[in-house]
């Protein structure tokens, strides 16, 4: 790869005779700080300023420098590191659909070509990319840009920019492409981890996940835990698939889910499995009162974002089960196919209730167990219940509606 494509080959090769010792010693020294082990252990604020400060420190004019990182994740495209001397670090998540604000700009230009681009001097300052917030009314005079292409998947981008009238020099653009492959390295290792993170945090929770990748992904490599256990069934959602459109039920499953779950992190609790309707959650037992505490706000919580929850002119209702145990947690599968979840009696007692809760048209309902433990001495008993596959009645507990 070279900075130098536009370039005639004898302005390139005159150029490259101009580069002294020092020159290769001041680029060979940040690649061994790319490479290194102080490096490796900062995260991606700190490399972009640790850069910044050493391109200044060798002499190079660098006034603003930007990261421009991709990843997999629902909500954002990827997220931008900018450094200016002097300034606090930015740091700006990007959206989906922010690629149309950088729509026709060299930076979408670069990751398309998968090749460095250098824009300016001479061009207009009310160029292509004067509008992007990290460059806008910056008096930028040129920017060298730089795709940094991984193995596969996403491509990141590294801009280099200065105010010195003239830009860069051919020597100093050559300092910046000799480090390139080490910077694209270590950004790499970040964009995949960053991307491992956020996807089993996406499909599986944050405690499940520091589990898988603090090793424990065995058959049969389970711990017992007691926690709160939380079930929140979507009321006559077989009739609703019947009657709407498909795009009209996935809609309106989203923005159910958009109310539920929040009410359940927000509180420390982690979504275990969506099925179908049902969102089934747990509160790890840090202290059992705490648990149910925090299972029972979220319950709360969920039914008032219901209670005033309209989508496309469609009203629903939930029903809540709350419960108190032991439960079994780790994997359970088959050769290299595993699920990571719970099982046990007390995660079929939750199940039990809720269909209690169905039955009944109860909006909330609670066993004994979470009751007692969640300190709720106004709870209002609905008598004992048979629940299927238990053969004792069980005693469920609901609460006062205002």
């Amino acid at each position: 790869m070279t900075l130098f494509h536009d370039a005639p080959e004898t302005s390139s090769r005159n150029a490259r005779s101009k580069y002294t010792r020092n020159d290769a010693t001041a680029a060979l020294s940040l690649i061994e700080w790319l490479t290194g082990d102080e490096c490796h252990a900062l995260d991606e604020a700190s490399l972009v300023s640790g850069l910044g400060r050493r391109l200044q420190a060798l002499g190079l004019p660098v006034d603003r420098l930007t990261l421009h990182l991709t990843t997999l994740h629902p909500e954002f495209i990827g997220r931008t590191f900018a450094w200016a001397p002097g300034e606090p670090i930015e740091i700006h998540d990007r959206e989906h659909g922010s690629r149309l604000v950088l729509a026709n700009t060299p930076l979408l230009k670069v990751q398309g070509m998968r090749e460095p681009l250098i824009v300016g001097p001479g061009e207009s300052l009310h160029g292509p990319w004067q509008h992007i917030d990290i460059f806008a009314g910056r008096k930028l005079v040129q920017l060298v840009i730089a795709p940094l292409c991984n193995a596969d998947g996403p491509i990141s981008t590294a801009v280099f920019a200065t105010r010195r009238p003239g830009g860069f020099t051919p020597i100093e653009q050559d300092v910046i492409e000799r480090i390139l492959p080490a910077l694209r390295n270590t950004c790499e290792l970040r964009v995949l981890r960053q991307c491992e993170l956020s996807l089993l945090d996406t499909y599986i929770g944050p405690m499940t996940a520091s589990r898988i990748l603090a090793g424990h992904i065995r058959r049969g490599d389970i711990e017992s835990m007691e926690a709160a256990l939380l079930l929140c069934d979507l009321r006559g959602f077989t009739e609703l698939s019947n009657q709407l459109p498909g795009a009209t039920v996935i809609g309106l499953l989203n923005e159910y889910f958009d109310r539920a779950v929040p009410a359940i992190t927000r509180e420390g609790g982690e979504v275990l499995k969506f099925m179908g309707d049902a969102v089934l959650a747990f509160f790890p037992d840090i202290d059992a009162a705490r648990a149910c505490e925090a299972a029972l706000i979220a319950a709360k919580t969920i039914l008032d974002e219901i209670e005033t929850f309209v989508y496309d002119g469609i009203r629903i209702k939930v029903g809540i089960a709350l419960h108190y145990g032991e439960v079994r947690y780790g994997n359970v599968g088959s050769g290299n196919r595993m699920d990571f979840t719970l099982i046990g009696r007390d995660v079929n007692v939750v199940s039990r209730i809720q269909g209690i809760c169905s039955e009944r048209g109860d909006a909330l309902l609670m066993s004994e167990s979470f009751r007692r433990q969640a300190g709720m001495a106004n709870a209002i008993s609905i008598g004992p219940q048979r629940l299927k596959g238990l053969v004792e009645p069980m005693e469920l507990f609901t609460i006062a509606t205002e």
